[in-house]
């Protein structure tokens, strides 16, 4: 029995040997000091953890102390933020002291720049970069949020708040009038489309912001000259996630499941204060007796019969590793997202693919990346925005009837819809279907070959493809409408529409670095080609309802149109004793939009940047760890003109429904000249950058403070024709010139950093303004500029201008004169001309919609496996024409002798007009406001289960709160006019992360 009981214990001490991990066998406890080595204090928070274990670690405390079990072969990492990480095998040693040296502002981290990277501390341009640790945490569906509020001069407005919608991205407030002031969106090294997609609310939401690593921000001409004549307005690149060589399988899950609310809505008034209201007008002969006629019986609240709360979900699973030198990453998301105004929605399947390999020894290296998307929208009509404030509160939904569909309408004595009269709200949402199917790839395959026999050199070859496809887009209004109704029997609506792009890309370049040891410099220099085809074909076919009776064609139209853009570029990068850095850039780009006599471009641009902290005046100072000196020059172009592809070819449209004359029993259709403009050219934007960037104090207080100026010449404006012309009465031409300078600061605080606590805080602020400086060929001091800004209400109201010494889009109204008690006196203004007649005359420019200060403030806070983080943004100077106001705050908009009453707002008691005053300053409001963006709160769980390594639990509330005095529903509208806005909802999201 004891040989037994032997040879049992025996063996199971065997198994157990191998059992166990390798690690068990040899386990010991490592101690130590961390120090910074420039100044030998202790580093208290810096993260410690076992090579190829990330769960296995610690930090060390306040006294840079630390303490952890490994094993004997084991290999420490140790990092901190403005550090270099350091990687020790700990050799059997159970002490092991380090000294980290300071790796200011992680100067040796790469940036991507235009057409390569480059360390961040040889940068010479206004680059900034938001990483995924510092992107916008919430429902985010489009990868503009994710940036947002984040980096100064970039100014991010959402465009509404309807599912899958996009935002209005100005960087340094834009170069252009009529052109685009867009950026250029660059994925992966593929330029996208310049223009929208039918049938989609954004272009951008078709990137699965899930997918997105970070996002980097052109601003200046050193930084977005190599891009040329699509880089006026700057540049943003959008990097994806990759997998990376050596890297074992991971597997992440992240999950969001969200709550809106319509919290903001329009002071209309309700049913029983409606009744009173037409009562005490009636009484006090405000109104016509007849209006007392048209109340129903009903109290309807018709804002809350199109709104609705609503959920939304988010789920991405991604795959990434490394199989021999092949790193791969895979994922897949889907994204469906319930509008806040009824029936819409967003509903969006995405796929991606990233392959990195490196071949023949490492000399060659492949980067290809594919992303697919699915996106199926259901557009709600937002013109039932608008109707919900003013549609009479005293009428039921429903009439209680079958004619149109059983919903109330305002008819005739006839039976039939009053034209004239607002549409049934909930009518426009239920009778209306607008749906979309939206398909689109984005690829590259990227190779870049660095020869052994040639080390300092590599040649890279980039072909890309943007490709969309629209292929069931439609439009369906039931001819039992009434708002639909035409009176000859052919009601309703049946429109079809289809649309194609195909973008395609090469690039060619060649980069040749060295270092120049016996001058003590370096060399970066490159040169390439780019060639970029633009294709776009598509249709619209719209009739009535009911095709199988007589047709009534209300458009039919098929298209096509394409244009080229093929470049020649290099940049030289040049460093003496890593202090003072030059950079070259031209570009020489042609584009087929302009006539060959003006189609090429030449855009140079050169910078200057001074490390001063190397200098020896600086290099002993322990609390400047940088101090740079940035100056910078350029010149870019614009052909983004808005007009089309061929501006400057003569060119005829068919009339369709007009323009056709009658030849014996036949009609025949016209050819309409449309107005074109031969020598059109390049508007070009010089931009001079000064910009000073620091770093103090062991890198806790970091940034940046830069000046700018942007001059645009021959700007692209739209201007009226001479008379005599057939043609339109404006035509795009290239006259005058604007000036925009600013002023930009941003810094970033590491306020805490211990063993169990951490807390960063960046806070950036710009001051931007603009002025026009030219709009006529010859100094017309008569000439009153370009009236844009259209308004509801009226026939053709403009209250928008581009004159010569203001700003861009300034408004362009009479100035309202007020009694004694603040009141506004309606139909007097201002006789500013002095002339003793109150006339067009009497107009004048009155402040701007776009801000003069926009600041931008973010917290993150994290304590042991909790963390927290806010974002917050302030718009100041900013001005908004309250044109709900306008439009629905006077007496003779409530009765219409059609045989219809209109609900006034709640602005009708502040001015008490009869008649409209549509161009008075006083629907001119300041809308400056602060908003709190988001707030978000998190908790990570270590080794939860075998499988899963680390699980994260969210909770975020977007759209916290807005401070503002603007009188309208939402302060922040692009542009400057406030009409049928569509609600941003606020936002309760709870959040799922696993990774297995």
């Amino acid at each position: 029995m004891k040989v037994k009981q032997l040879l049992s214990l025996l063996l199971v001490l065997f198994f157990c040997s191998y059992a166990l991990p390798a690690h068990a066998q040899s386990e010991l406890t490592v101690s130590g000091t961390v120090t910074e080595l420039e100044t030998g204090e202790s580093l208290p928070g810096v993260n410690i953890t076992v090579k190829g274990s990330p769960d296995r670690g610690t930090t060390t405390n306040l006294d840079g102390e630390y303490s952890l079990q490994v094993s004997a072969d084991d290999v420490l990492v140790f990092s901190y933020i403005g550090f270099v990480t350091r990687e020790i095998p700990v050799d059997g040693r159970e002490t092991i002291d380090v000294e980290m040296s300071t790796d200011v502002q992680a100067l040796s981290e790469l940036v991507v720049i235009g057409y390569g990277v480059q360390e961040r501390g040889d940068n010479t341009g206004s680059v900034r970069v938001v990483s995924s640790r510092d992107f916008n945490a919430g429902a985010i569906t489009s990868p503009e949020e994710l940036f947002q509020g984040r980096a100064a001069g970039v100014q991010v407005t959402s465009n509404s708040g309807a599912p899958g919608a996009g935002a209005t991205i100005r960087i340094r407030g834009g170069s252009s009038l009529s052109a685009s002031n867009d950026p250029l969106y660059v994925v992966d090294g593929v330029p996208l489309d310049d223009g929208g997609i039918s049938g989609m609310r954004s272009p951008l939401n078709s990137i699965n912001p899930n997918d997105i690593e970070s996002i980097t921000v052109l601003k200046d001409a050193s930084a977005t000259a190599i891009y040329g004549s699509r880089a006026s307005n700057g540049v943003i690149i959008i990097t994806t996630k990759r997998g990376e060589t050596g890297q074992d399988v991971e597997v992440n899950y992240t999950g969001r499941y969200s709550y809106q609310t319509n919290s903001d809505r329009i002071d209309a008034l309700s049913a029983e204060r409606f009744q009173q209201f037409v009562e005490i007008g009636v009484d006090n002969g405000s109104l016509p007796s007849g209006a007392l006629n048209t109340l129903g019986n009903s109290q309807t609240d018709w804002q809350d019969e199109i709104f609705r709360n609503t959920f939304s979900q988010d789920h991405n699973i991604s795959v990434s590793g490394a199989v021999g030198n092949l790193p791969y990453r895979a994922s897949l998301g889907f994204s469906g997202n319930q509008g806040v105004l009824k029936t819409s929605y967003n509903d969006r399947l995405t796929g991606s693919i990233a392959l990195n390999p490196s071949l023949l020894d490492d000399q060659l290296a492949i980067e290809l990346n594919a992303r697919g998307t699915r996106v199926d929208n259901r557009f709600a009509d937002q013109g039932a925005i608008n109707t919900a404030i003013n549609f009479d509160p005293t009428q039921p939904v429903m009439s209680g009837g079958s004619q149109y569909g059983g919903y109330t309408a305002w008819l005739d004595g006839d039976g039939n819809p009053i034209p004239i009269a607002p549409a049934n709200p909930v009518a426009l949402i239920d009778q209306r279907r607008d749906e979309s199917t939206v398909y689109r790839l984005i690829g590259n395959v990227k190779m870049d070959y660095n020869p052994s026999f040639f080390e300092e050199l590599t040649a890279t070859l980039n072909l890309g493809l943007d490709y969309s496809d629209v292929g069931d887009g439609k439009v369906l209004v039931s001819d039992e409408a009434a708002f639909a109704f035409d009176g000859q029997g052919l009601s309703g609506v049946q429109s079809d529409y289809d649309q194609r792009k195909e973008n395609e890309l090469l690039d060619f370049y060649l980069n040749y670095n060295t270092d120049l040891e016996s001058i003590e410099s370096s060399l970066d220099l490159t040169a390439g080609y780019s060639w970029e085809h633009h294709f776009e074909e598509g249709s619209n076919y719209s009739t009535n309802f009911d095709r199988s009776q007589a047709v009534r064609v209300d458009s039919d139209t098929d298209y096509a149109t394409e244009y080229y853009i093929t470049s020649f570029f290099g940049r030289a990068n040049y460093s003496f004793k890593d202090r003072y850095l030059l950079t070259g850039t031209l570009r020489y780009d042609g584009t087929s939009r302009f006539s060959e006599d003006n189609r090429w471009g030449l855009f140079p641009s050169f910078a200057f940047a001074w490390q001063m902290h190397e200098e020896s005046f600086l290099e002993d100072s322990e609390n400047i760890n940088e101090l740079k000196l940035r100056l910078g020059y350029g010149v870019t172009g614009q052909q983004r003109i808005g007009q089309g592809n061929y501006p400057y070819l003569p060119q005829y449209t068919f009339g369709q429904n007009t323009a056709r004359y009658a030849f014996g029993n036949e009609w025949i259709t016209t050819l309409r000249p449309e107005g074109y403009n031969s020598e059109l050219k390049w508007e070009e934007t010089t931009t001079y950058n000064v910009a000073l960037d620091y770093s103090i104090f062991g890198e806790r207080f970091f940034g940046s403070i830069e000046y700018y100026l942007r001059e645009t010449d021959d700007l692209l404006n739209v201007i009226p024709v001479p008379a005599g012309t057939n043609f339109t009465n404006r035509i795009l031409s290239n006259v005058g010139s604007l000036e925009v300078q600013g002023l930009e600061f941003d810094i970033t605080t590491r306020l805490l950093s211990t063993e169990d606590s951490y807390w960063q805080v960046t806070f950036n602020a710009t001051y931007n303004i603009d002025e026009i400086t030219k709009l006529t060929t010859a100094d017309d001091p008569t000439y009153v500029g370009v009236e844009v800004g259209g308004i509801a209400g009226g026939t053709g109201n403009q209250v928008q201008v581009h004159s010569v010494g203001f700003p861009r889009n300034s408004f362009f109204v009479f100035e309202q004169v007020y009694d004694q008690n603040g009141a506004p006196i309606e139909g007097l203004y201002v006789d500013r001309n002095g002339d003793g007649v109150i006339d067009e005359a009497d107009k004048y420019r009155y402040k701007s919609p776009n801000p003069d200060y926009t600041l931008g403030l973010s917290s993150r806070y994290e304590y042991k496996q909790w963390d927290a983080s806010f974002s917050a943004r302030a718009s100041i100077g900013n001005y908004v024409y309250n044109n709900v106001a306008s439009d629905r705050g006077f007496y003779d908009s409530v009765y219409n002798t059609a045989g219809f009453t209109m609900n006034p707002t709640e602005y009708i008691y502040e001015t008490g007009f009869e008649a409209a005053q549509y161009r008075s300053d006083h629907y001119v409001e300041n809308a400056s406001f602060v908003r709190l963006d988001n707030v978000s709160l998190g908790y990570t769980f270590d080794s939860l289960f075998d499988l899963v390594s680390s699980m994260r639990v969210s909770a975020t509330v977007q759209n916290v709160f807005t401070i503002t005095d603007y009188s309208g529903q939402d302060p922040e509208v692009f542009g400057g006019i406030d009409f049928n806005l569509y609600p941003r909802p606020r936002t309760f999201m709870l959040g799922l992360n696993l990774n297995f």
